[in-house]
């Protein structure tokens, strides 16, 4: 795409969204726990609450479509009232800044000409970028003209919006938002996207497996875990892994739990913005010959956000890094600071897979999940035990698209948006993956060599854009999706090897991050089975693990490990 040079009078958009928040922080903004209170214990008025939303006066239309479009600065509303419960509009509404949706964040930028841009990326070439501000203009800017582009922890939503507005008038906004539900009609029914889920009679109980809560003393926010990972041959080892850097070894012993810090990487991992950070950890399938592992998190290399999967070692006794040097055996640039992926594996083969995902702007405007020449949007499998020239691992030689001039080799199968989470069935072999959707359904699909999974053409199992649709492609179908009435944010699971006598034997179980509900899912013949939702968890949910008795864990991202207990429960 050209991008021209920035033709609109120089007008500064910071200095506009300060304006703003300054209106508001200059009156005596009133309580927010009468607020919150009077909108979680009164109905309101969704007409008048509607009217509200549309006056210019509030900017709330001006951010936010409501038609599924996703057209504005700000996310889309259009299904809000089922992806959100109503106590987590309010929360939304009065500090917004406090839970950010991946690809919201605020983007400043900078020009050499003094002027300051500010607004969430809708763009972003080689040639330039483009950005949207809270009033809906799309301001172009070329690469020449930056003198400085960072991103910020903040909404472009102003704190203080409610102190325009009675707390009736609040709550008859947040019951306005209630009502914006996804309307069946607007999505393809197909047998792997049901339209409701039963809930089993009794559901798995989830209950804590460490005594120990993960949160960093010093953040106000309780924030940050992302995967679990037991030590090989040990029994009783685990890894927990922190967005920021940390990990921490932890030995279940007979009155509790020993926790130490194995690892302190914040200086190296770059977590300020978005879903970056210290993803995830995997071992060596001759990790207790070799004493090998590998990670993947995301660095900010000269302002851009990279991916790193390095490889690093263990002392000759498992119990801490060997302090050598890690080995840099990948790095993929993102294009905006989400869709990281974050996930890597070895499979039965040996070979180590990795999932990356479009890394944005939303939309995948540039088409990164269709382009073969990119990683962005790929699952890569790699030989990490042998070098080709001029790489640190090798390609294996059955890989789909070795030798196809014009095509990473690396890739494994493509056409995905935001990958979180992938696991191999220990009996199958099947590779099970959860790909976060863009506005309208979560997706689980069997990942098959050198099949295309439909990122942006498609979504789910309903068309998306013909913009990088090629004649004569085919796609492949998820086996499951789900709409936003039952949650907008998929993690990745585990399918259950335990105990062989279990109804649950052999049902994969994952999560929705966002309304915490768990789901199991079985298959006959490549198709959807069984779809139920199965329990709860009382945190977010953003990874699973699997120990080497099949026992299946639920990691909070806001510090808590679980354990799910199925021996109660009946699927059916």
């Amino acid at each position: 795409m050209k991008v021209p040079r920035c033709s609109l009078p120089v007008v500064p958009l910071l200095l506009a969204f300060v304006g703003i928040a300054g209106l508001a922080a200059s009156a005596e903004v009133p309580d927010l726990e009468a607020y919150r209170k009077h909108a979680l214990t009164h109905e309101g008025d969704a007409g008048r609450g509607r009217e509200l939303f549309n006056d210019p006066k509030l900017i709330c239309a001006s951010c936010h479509s409501v038609d599924g479009s996703a057209g504005k600065a700000g996310p889309d509303l259009f299904a809000a009232g089922d992806a959100f419960g109503r106590r987590d509009l309010v929360e939304a509404v009065l500090h917004p800044s406090s839970t950010i949706a991946p690809g919201y964040g605020t983007v400043v930028v900078e020009t050499k000409a003094g002027a300051l841009f500010q607004g969430t990326l809708k763009q972003k070439t080689d040639a330039g970028l483009q950005l949207m501000g809270v009033d809906g203009t799309l301001v172009s800017i070329a690469i020449a003209e930056i003198k400085a582009q960072s991103g910020l922890p903040l909404s472009l939503m102003p704190e203080g919006l409610h102190a325009n507005l009675t707390v009736q008038e609040f709550n008859d906004v947040i019951e306005y938002l209630t009502t914006l539900k996804q309307a069946e009609s607007t999505l393809v029914s197909d047998h792997g996207m049901p339209r409701d889920l039963p809930q089993l009679a009794k559901q798995v109980k989830v209950q804590p497996f460490f005594t120990t809560e993960f949160n960093l003393p010093s953040s106000k926010v309780k924030s940050g875990l992302t995967s679990l990972h037991q030590l090989p041959g040990s029994g009783n080892v685990f890894f927990v892994l922190h967005q920021k850097g940390m990990i921490w070894r932890v030995e279940k012993t007979a009155t509790g739990e020993e926790k130490t810090l194995f690892a302190d990487l914040p200086a190296e991992v770059f977590s300020e913005r978005g879903p970056n950070g210290l993803l995830d950890m995997t071992f060596h399938p001759k990790f207790r010959e070799n004493r090998k592992y590998y990670l993947f998190y995301q660095v900010l290399e000269e302002g851009k956000v990279t991916t790193h999967i390095v490889e690093k070692q263990f002392d000759a006794e498992f119990k801490g890094d060997s302090g050598q040097a890690a080995r840099l055996i990948l790095k993929i640039a993102s294009v905006a600071e989400d869709h990281s992926g974050g996930c890597l594996l070895f499979g039965p083969d040996g070979f180590l897979y990795i999932v990356m995902g479009d890394t944005g702007p939303h939309n995948d405007p540039n088409g990164h999940a269709q382009n073969l020449q990119l990683l962005l949007g790929k699952m890569m499998r790699i030989d990490v035990d042998h070098t080709e020239a001029g790489l640190a691992y090798a390609i294996p030689k059955d890989n789909p698209f070795t030798g196809q001039p014009g095509v990473r080799p690396e890739i494994w199968a493509y056409g995905l948006r935001n990958p979180w989470r992938f696991c191999f069935d220990r009996l199958t072999g099947d590779l099970w993956l959860a790909d976060v959707g863009q506005d309208r359904v979560e997706e689980v699909d069997i990942i098959r060599r050198g099949e295309n999974y439909g990122w942006n053409v498609f979504e789910g199992f309903e068309p998306f854009s013909n913009q990088f649709r090629k004649e004569g492609g085919t796609f492949a179908k998820p086996v499951f999706a789900y709409r936003r009435k039952y949650g907008n944010s998929i993690t990745g699971g585990q399918v259950y090897r335990g105990d062989k006598n279990s109804s649950f034997y052999g049902v994969y179980v994952c999560a929705d991050f966002t309304s915490r509900r768990l789901f199991g899912l079985t298959l006959e013949n490549g198709i959807l089975k069984t779809a139920r939702e199965i329990g709860t968890v009382p945190q977010r949910v953003v990874s699973f693990s699997e120990d080497e008795a099949g026992r299946l864990y639920a990691i909070g991202y806001e510090g808590m490990i679980y354990q799910i207990d199925f021996t109660e429960a009946r699927f059916e």
